[in-house]
């Protein structure tokens, strides 16, 4: 796991100096500057050794000079890659460096080398002869690629962080980002927080012109659920089996390292999937486990960590994470996020991270196994939702509305007032709309507080009625919503807070579920084998029978969050971002309003905190009333 910096155009070696420094955490092994003697190119990598570690450095070229890599991620595939590639006639001088493959690969297959690779990774290849920049981000974004292009100035970077040490970057408030970021709950592609800034959204590559400054971007890959019915006919003791050889497959590829590995282990059932197969690989003994507990019981996952570790025999360690310690950590770890995020999992998974790098360099985690196998609590609403949209008027809704606001406020784990609240918030809006409202932080209803001028659901809202309305009219919604949480919330959410908390520690984490071979089985498996009645994940489910425990199999999800809604009430008044377009005293109020116990207002608060901690010495902030 590295991270990656540079530009074609204004600057000089210490402009790249500075931007690759602001990412000494995701690679603090080594670091490496190249300055074209013909173009005006720079390129910077940060390196975290992990494979080859003796061989791997970057920028690394072809035979020639004239193609040449910066890169962060890591290729599962390579050494299959490696082998067409030799049998074609390149000759490589690394013993097993994945990089290498990249170089070649480009060299056999061009703009094509994308869809190639089954891992994750975020790459810049220049291209010497043909006086191209070629750019390009794994098919999900685990890892990220920020870009920007101004006159006389391409520059990109691993995070903006990096990419703002350029003084040719605008680093103004996008406008339009700070409204998503409420909306959603995090910053989607390809909007970032400055302007003028963009991140490559998963899945697509960029190509930049460095004599004439054109810009290409386009997608290689995107996520669809194209269900086949042929496959759905199988017996399903033929499909339990086909998905077993694919997750042992997955998780094979993804225990290969020259450096300490481990996994984190929630006690869920994904984790644990990851845990149970991994065994099959490595003596359970040999295996590290990791987990983070909490005092408050409805929050707290650890015992079934442990029992899982217990019953394959890991090496199992945990911590626990309490409000003394999150208070202690929350301004660090907020303010090193890079782009705000409203999901304070943050914090815990942080804490996972630095706890987990003090005895390995590299964890497997069960991400994507909720969105390919229909795993959240909005799944299982889809069909009361539909059918009480169907049966109830709007005046009986607004009233049900009204009655669930009257609710005591509770602070517990996936309470039943704040489901039931988010539940009837989302069924005021179309279908297309319900799954994004339902995990917003601000709903429709309350942007009017929230921002100075005006704006339409169907901006704020654009990307996902833009997944709602693709594919086939008659696509199940099951379907379109599962295509949202992986190609958004996956991505821009989930993979996004892994990653900066990883590198916050300098940890890699690999996600066994994104495994090319794997997601393309579960993107052809009908629904039916994905969300059953209330059943979810029952394919995965029949498959890790007679692995897990049974406890573990039938207990319900939990998410990995935090006691946030009692934490802020328990946390000192703080003062809020001054930031332009966001209406002064909005974020105070609210915080009163918390506090009191008038209204829950955790998630909108905690984006406003993040908000504060990356945004504040860019735009200022406001003292706490």
């Amino acid at each position: 796991m590295c991270g990656i910096a540079g530009f074609v155009g204004q600057g000089d070696r210490s402009v790249l100096l500075a931007m690759t420094n602001a990412l000494a955490h995701r690679g603090p092994d080594g670091q490496a500057l190249f300055v074209d003697d013909k173009w005006p190119v720079f390129l910077g990598h940060r390196r975290l050794a992990i494979l080859d570690l003796a061989g791997g450095r970057q920028p690394m070229w072809n035979e020639d000079g004239q193609i040449g890599v910066v890169y962060n991620g890591e290729i599962y595939n390579h050494l299959e890659l490696r082998r067409e590639l030799e049998r074609r006639g390149h000759v490589f001088r690394t013993d097993h460096s994945d990089t290498e493959v990249l170089v070649h690969g480009y060299e056999e297959w061009g703009k094509a080398l994308p869809e190639r690779l089954n891992g994750m990774f975020a790459f810049a290849i220049l291209d010497r002869t043909r006086g191209r920049l070629f750019l390009a981000r794994d098919r999900f974004g685990e890892k990220p690629l920020y870009f920007a292009q101004q006159p006389n100035l391409f520059a990109f970077a691993s995070e903006l962080s990096g990419l703002a040490r350029h003084p040719g970057i605008n680093t103004r408030p996008n406008l339009a980002a700070l409204r998503k970021l409420f909306a959603y709950g995090y910053i989607p592609a390809p909007h970032a927080l400055y302007e003028g800034c963009r991140k490559l959204p998963g899945g697509h590559r960029l190509s930049f012109d460095i004599a004439t400054g054109a810009l290409a971007v386009e997608p290689y890959w995107r996520f669809e659920i194209e269900p086949d019915e042929a496959l759905g006919d199988r017996p399903e003791a033929a499909l339990v089996e086909e998905l077993r050889h694919l997750l042992s497959q997955a998780v094979a590829r993804r225990l290969i390292a020259d450096v300490p590995l481990g996994i984190f282990l929630s006690g869920g059932i994904d984790s644990s999937t990851v845990l149970a197969f991994a065994a099959q690989t490595v003596p359970a003994d040999r295996l590290k486990t990791f987990t983070i507990g909490f005092a408050e019981p409805s929050f707290d996952e650890s015992a079934f960590a442990r029992e899982v570790a217990g019953a394959i025999g890991s090496e199992h360690a945990e911590r626990r994470l309490d409000l003394d310690m999150a208070r202690t950590m929350m301004a660090s770890v907020l303010g090193r996020l890079d782009e705000p995020m409203a999901d304070p999992s943050i914090l815990p998974t942080y804490l996972l991270s630095a706890f987990t790098r003090e005895q390995v360099t590299v964890a497997l985690s069960g991400d994507g196994g909720d969105e390919l196998f229909a795993g959240y609590d909005p799944f299982r609403a889809l069909a009361p939702a539909r059918l009480y949209a169907r049966l109830v008027p709007d005046g009986l809704h607004r009233g049900a509305r009204r009655l669930a606001d009257l609710l005591p406020l509770s602070g517990r784990n996936m309470s039943l007032d704040d489901k039931l609240r988010r539940l009837l918030t989302g069924l005021s809006h179309r279908p297309a709309l319900w799954h994004p409202v339902w995990m917003a932080p601000v709903p429709p209803d309350l942007m009017p507080e929230l921002l100075e001028a005006p704006v339409s659901v169907e901006e704020l809202y654009s990307e996902a009625i833009e997944v709602w309305q693709s594919g086939e009219p008659g696509k199940a919604h099951l379907d379109r919503s599962l295509e949202f949480y992986t190609r958004f919330y996956l991505q821009d959410d989930i993979l996004a807070k892994v990653d900066r908390a990883g590198m916050m520690a300098s940890l890699e984490s690999r996600a066994v579920f994104l495994d090319n071979d794997l997601v393309d089985f579960c993107r052809r498996l009908p629904h039916r084998f994905k969300l059953r009645g209330n059943r979810s994940k029952y394919l995965l489910k029949k498959a890790v029978a007679g692995l897990l425990p049974r406890s573990i199999l039938m207990r319900p999800k939990k998410g990995f969050g935090i006691p946030l809604a009692t934490w802020l009430r328990s946390l000192p008044p703080e003062g809020f971002p001054s930031v332009p377009g966001i209406r002064d005293g909005v974020f105070e109020r609210w915080s009163h309003e918390h506090r009191c116990g008038k209204a829950d207002r955790r998630l909108a608060l905690w984006a406003a905190l993040s908000l504060k901690q990356v945004v504040a010495p860019v735009f200022g902030t406001r003292e706490a009333a």
